[in-house]
């Protein structure tokens, strides 16, 4: 082997080192690109009602009217209202359409001091002649709470004893509103005298939730 190619062998061999050998002076290992690790999912944020929220509770009977329910509800609780629903069975009550509602408590266990307004909704099957819906409209009163009824439900308030002085407005049965005092009005959806709040159906329910939370936040 003569002297040229001698050192091309070298300068082969020292290229192979180089291939070989890391900066440091360590042996490079080839490694497998890594696996990037897939997300981690984000848990939904759970609702938890604040301690100082306001409450409120929505008296249904069997086939209230949705939209007096549904409405006046949603507007409560983006204000912040925790609802909670009573009824005279704890059964799901199935509404003029046939959505189901299942109640939190019965009206005859319904403590009316936990609460900052009651919400008594309307219906084709509405109640109005429920003791306990009278009690606790009476209570209500009693304790100074926001007291709101929609479309037929005005009557409970009649036949409870608190309407008189009052200027009210409601879907039927005027006459029973007059005779318990109340000043009726009928060409507005909702009426407001103090801390009653009545409307005359569902085409008010939006303005209706509106007054009650009003009310609330006063």
């Amino acid at each position: 082997m003569n002297r040229q190619q001698l050192l091309q062998q070298m300068v082969c061999l020292g290229l192979v080192g180089l291939l070989l050998v890391g900066c440091g002076g360590v042996q490079v290992v080839p490694t497998a690109t890594p696996t990037p690790a897939p997300p981690t999912p984000t848990a939904k944020p759970t609702l938890v009602t604040r301690p100082d929220a306001k409450r409120a509770l929505f008296v249904i009977y069997a086939r209230f009217e949705e939209t007096e329910y549904g409405i006046p509800r949603a507007i409560l609780e983006d204000q912040g209202v925790a609802v909670t629903v009573a009824s005279l069975s704890s059964d799901v009550v199935k509404g003029d359409k046939g959505s189901e509602v299942q109640p939190d408590v019965l009206l005859g266990d319904v403590r009316v001091g936990d609460y900052d307004a009651i919400v008594f909704v309307g219906g084709s099957g509405y109640e109005v002649d429920d003791p306990e819906g009278q009690r606790i409209a009476q209570e209500a009163v009693a304790e100074g709470k926001v007291v709101a009824a929609i479309c037929i439900a005005p009557i409970t308030l009649a036949k409870a004893g608190v309407v008189e002085g009052k200027r009210v407005t409601a879907a039927t049965q005027w006459n029973v509103l007059e005779k318990a005092g109340a000043t009726v009005v009928t060409n507005v959806s909702v009426v407001r005298d103090g801390l009653i709040i009545t409307a005359n159906g569902p085409g008010g329910a939006r303005e209706f939730g509106e007054a009650i939370a009003t009310a609330l936040g006063e």
